[in-house]
């Protein structure tokens, strides 16, 4: 399995995602296909935590007046497969590896995965 979970519409996301060669990559545009029970259950089991799935930059966090350091890993869970922005991106799964989000240090972490300089 390779997947990478992105959005069209992120700039982020767009940039690291040409950094790479995606040719036997499945590319989901999770606003046009959210990720499904399954697909999260198997993001969980690499990280054995919904918190580190969840983006606390998310819009919807303010809109729906949610207070993240109150919410539990259901909560987590919930909010990831009721709206498509809770989810950090991009998130790249293989069998074996994870890579969740854009900040520095996973970003490197995909740069030596992909052998990119």
């Amino acid at each position: 399995m390779k997947k990478v979970f992105h959005l069209n519409t992120c700039d982020t996301c767009r940039k690291i995602l040409a950094q790479f060669d995606l040719s036997d990559w499945e590319k989901r545009e999770i606003r046009k296909e959210p990720i499904n029970k399954e697909e999260l259950a198997e993001m969980y089991e690499h990280t054995k935590s919904y918190e580190a799935l969840f983006s606390k930059k998310s819009t919807q966090i303010k809109l729906r007046g949610l207070d993240v350091k109150s919410l539990t890993e259901k909560d987590f869970k919930e909010l990831i497969l009721d709206h498509y922005t809770f989810l950090k991106r991009p998130v790249f799964i293989t069998d074996k590896e994870i890579f969740v989000g854009n900040d520095k240090k996973n970003v490197e972490a995909l740069k030596i995965f992909f052998g990119v300089e």
